[in-house]
């Protein structure tokens, strides 16, 4: 008898048959698997191995200390000085809002700071530290370490900000750094550097700062720390410190800054001085200037809100970015132009009754009755508006413009400073696309003593005083580099004849008794200067006021009294020094202005700071065209 019948052996052949499908679905299976591990371990195995390490590794980013700024000398403008700070790490206080109550207690916290605090709070992870506060005085950042075990939650920093010792001195050619935004990162150079993204990082907002970003920033350093699966940091495993920026050095004087500064106060005005030979600005100032380092260590709302509301306007750069009608500065430049076109020679004689009548205007001479036979010197001298109600008739619109923008005006001087204004210099087609109107030769007369739609600024009245006493095409400039103006400027196409006759006539407002400014003058020969006043007005005075008297300045609203300007260069032999100064709503220029001018100019001559060593360096910045 066999051992299996026949259904046995049906029973058997399915066993069978089901085992093997068995086997070979979990040997595929096996099969399936082991390749998969292969992949993850023998192919794959770096890729995973990166991205396990970088779970465990994390690589952050650390700020370089940002280069300095100097002046001409050495004297260090902007600089990086401790930050003493304090940090809170939620979830190690057992409440965030009684911790902010206890710092409080050990140091002084606004209202402002506190709401901060709990906004990044209620945004950050609650084991990422947040910046409590910082700047922190000596004292209460030694008070604050004592109390320390008794602030859970609360620990102590130091970082680095930025610092501007000299304050409101400086403010318009330094600007200042604030924190990035969205704007920034969109006209960011390098949007990709990493140190824009940093939390709490600062870059320049204004002036220098903000012009030389790039190379005052430096790059980026990198720490790599360990941490857990939460964030934690645990230890740090590798530092590299980033390339400190570099240091840029002004063409400022810092101590006729100062002096100008102080000259100033009190006063809404714009300065400058330059080197006519290369342009370098020696002074610049805008008064009244605003503290810089507020934006460092946090600027309130009330201390912008004040400042933006304060009619000396301390947050505007005046010297770049006010404008201005020149007034009588202004002759100088269609003098130049006149004498150039053949208009008139230096002995050309227009008789100034008071009035010089067009149609059915008069134009008036700011001296009742008249000057009398008046040439190019006394017209100069004395200022005579119907002179150069003459002067500007004979010469016209079209060569009087030309000759303006020879000596720098209707366009920015091209200093490095961001900000600048053009101005303007009327023509026939400006007018003729802006208001649909043909010129007309009234608004020539007015033109020829600076008002009317003249606009300049006061770094451009510097810059033509500074080709009038060189004879050279000299731009201003703020920063040096190198060895960029090794080659002069061009000169100008005017004979030294008519540089001469215009520069008699400025020395005669100073120099000459009846002059403008004779008054003002410096009584030591050696430091003599010249110089032209300028009396700007901002109203139009009617007939009717005319007729019953005009009004003098002191019976009017600060804000609608006229510019005072004044020109200058010195000394009269060998000139070396431009200036220009602009007091708003000053009254006169002979009055307001000349006086202060004439003590900076004294005050540069006396130190001679032309011939001073200075601290540049054999290589600096090579050359770069402004951001506008």
């Amino acid at each position: 008898m066999p051992f299996f019948d026949a259904k046995d052996k049906s029973k058997y052949a399915t066993f069978s048959r089901r085992t093997l499908i068995l086997s070979g679905g979990m040997g595929t299976v096996f099969a399936v698997l082991a390749g998969r591990l292969y992949q993850l371990q023998i192919i794959d195995g770096s890729l995973y191995l990166d991205r396990a390490e970088n779970n465990r590794i994390s690589d952050r980013v650390l700020a370089p200390p940002r280069g300095r700024i100097l002046d001409r000398f050495g004297v260090i403008l902007a600089g990086n000085r401790r930050n003493y700070r304090t940090l809170i790490v939620p979830e190690q206080t057992g409440g965030i809002e009684a911790a902010i109550e206890r710092l409080a207690s050990v140091i002084p916290l606004a209202d402002h700071q506190r709401e901060r605090i709990l906004k990044e709070a209620a945004k950050t992870k609650p084991f990422m530290p947040i910046v409590a506060a910082e700047n922190l005085a000596w004292e209460d950042f030694a008070r604050l370490n004592l109390d320390l075990p008794y602030l859970a939650g609360v620990s102590t920093d130091v970082g680095e900000t930025r610092d501007y010792p000299f304050g409101a001195e400086l403010s318009h050619v330094l600007g200042y750094v604030a924190l990035v935004s969205q704007d920034d990162l969109k006209e960011a150079a390098t949007p990709a550097d990493p140190l824009l993204s940093l939390p709490g990082f600062r870059i320049g907002k204004r002036g220098v700062e903000r012009a030389f970003e790039d190379e005052i920033r430096g790059s980026a350093g990198t720490s790599r720390v360990e941490v857990n699966a939460y964030g934690r940091v645990i230890r740090e495993l590798q530092r590299v410190d980033g390339n400190s920026g570099d240091d840029i050095y002004l063409t400022i004087d810092r101590e006729l800054q100062a002096y100008a500064h102080e000259r100033l106060q009190g006063q809404s005005a714009a300065l400058s001085v330059m080197d006519v030979a290369t342009g370098d600005v020696l002074a610049l100032l805008s008064s009244p200037g605003y503290d810089p380092n507020a934006f460092s260590v946090g600027l309130s709302n009330d201390q912008w809100t004040a400042w933006n509301e304060d009619p000396y306007k301390p947050l505007v750069n005046k010297v770049l970015s006010g404008v201005y009608p020149p007034g009588s500065t202004f002759k100088i430049a269609v003098a130049l132009a006149a004498l150039q076109n053949g208009t008139i020679t230096p002995e050309t004689i227009f008789p100034c009754n008071g009035v010089v009548a067009l149609g059915g205007y008069r134009f008036h001479c700011w001296r009742r009755g008249g000057h009398g036979p008046v040439n190019l010197h006394l017209g100069l001298k004395y200022s005579c508006d119907c002179f150069f109600y003459e002067v500007a008739r004979k010469l016209g619109i079209d060569a009087l413009s030309e000759g303006a923008r020879k000596l720098g005006f209707g366009a920015p001087t091209g200093i490095e400073i961001p900000g600048e204004r053009g101005g303007l210099v009327p023509t026939r087609e400006w007018k003729r696309e802006n208001f649909n109107e043909a010129w007309q030769q009234g608004e020539t007369l007015i033109a020829g003593i600076g008002q009317g739609y003249l606009q300049t600024t006061p770094m451009q009245l510097c810059t033509m005083v500074a080709r009038l006493a060189s004879g050279k095409q000299v731009s201003p400039r703020i920063v040096h580099r190198g060895n960029d103006r090794a080659a002069p400027p061009p000169a100008l196409d005017y004979t030294e004849e008519m540089l001469a006759a215009v520069r008699d006539g400025m020395n005669a407002v100073m120099n000459e008794p009846g002059g403008t400014a004779y008054g003002s003058r410096i009584h030591e020969p050696e430091f003599a200067f010249a110089g032209k006043t300028g009396t700007a007005q901002v109203r139009r005075i009617s007939a009717a006021e005319r007729a019953a008297g005009v009004r003098s300045n002191a019976q009017l609203p600060w804000e609608l009294r006229d510019h005072a300007l004044f020109v200058a260069f010195a000394p009269v032999i060998n000139p070396r020094y431009a200036l220009s100064l602009v007091i708003e709503h000053g009254s006169s220029g002979s009055g307001a202005a000349a006086p202060i001018a004439r003590d900076i100019l004294r005050f540069a001559q006396s130190r001679d700071l032309l011939n001073m060593p200075t601290a540049y360096p054999v290589a600096s910045l090579a050359p770069r065209e402004s951001r506008g």
